[in-house]
């Protein structure tokens, strides 16, 4: 990822440097040359590009959070419900459970 904006940097730079040295070329044209076609692209694509590594960070920090705040991790959490007979899904609050309790029939 790092390689394809070095190259498209350098792309833009040159499309900038041969607007600025043209006879009929401006410097200001080329300042918007290399802003429009080169940065403002650049920081886009590799904002986006970015996403999934933010995403997982974000994910283990929450991750790392829940269970440093809590004191215990997620088995011991079940074991506790499991021992102490309440069930999570006794309160109004969404299940703690990654898979819904099997329903009995009647």
């Amino acid at each position: 990822m790092h390689l394809v904006a070095l190259g498209w940097i350098y792309v833009a730079l040159m499309m900038a440097l041969a607007e600025a040295t043209s006879p009929t070329g401006t410097v200001l044209g080329a300042t918007f040359t290399f802003v429009l076609y080169g940065v403002m692209p650049l920081a886009i694509m590799m904002y986006v590009m970015g996403t999934p590594s933010r995403r997982r960070k974000r994910h283990a920090a929450e991750a790392t959070a829940a269970n440093s705040g809590s004191g215990q991790d997620d088995g011991a959490l079940s074991a506790a419900w499991t021992i102490s007979g309440d069930s999570p899904d006794q309160g109004s609050h969404a299940s703690g459970e990654a898979v819904a309790p099997e329903r009995k029939e009647p």
